[in-house]
């Protein structure tokens, strides 16, 4: 039996609404979903990604630790989103220039190419290639 993929990601963010405006922009969408969760333990936005997957914001009223994100903390490392090939990382690039959203320029890895950047929250994002792409 294979092991599935990813169906859908959630992050815990600090600002709801700044989180969800500058992921509209990253996106280029609205989300699909915004509310409560049924036993009102969390309130979630959900964005629709090509494929298939499901980018969710989660905020926990009332229990937010208002930290921010690092990687060298037990948990997430970051988020990577996979893209097709060099053109396309170099679009993406510009696109994150256009929003004026700081990132480290391609890097290129014997494992792959990325362009690192952060959310608002300092969550570590990328866009990614495999090698020989």
């Amino acid at each position: 039996m294979a092991f599935p993929g990813l169906q859908h990601l959630a992050i815990t963010v600090s600002d709801l609404k700044r989180s969800t405006e500058w992921y509209s922009r990253l996106f280029d969408a609205e989300p699909v979903l915004d509310e409560d969760e049924e036993g009102g333990e969390f309130h979630h936005t959900v964005f629709a990604l090509e494929g298939g997957m499901l980018f969710g914001l989660h905020t926990h009223p009332g229990r937010e630790s208002k930290d921010r994100f690092a990687e060298t903390r037990t948990g997430l490392d970051h988020v990577a989103f996979a893209l097709s090939g060099t053109a396309e990382l170099e679009q993406w690039r510009d696109r994150l220039d256009e929003l004026a959203i700081t990132h480290g320029g391609i890097k290129k890895a014997h494992y792959g190419s990325g362009v690192s950047f952060r959310d608002p929250d300092n969550i570590a994002l990328e866009f990614f290639i495999a090698p020989g792409t």
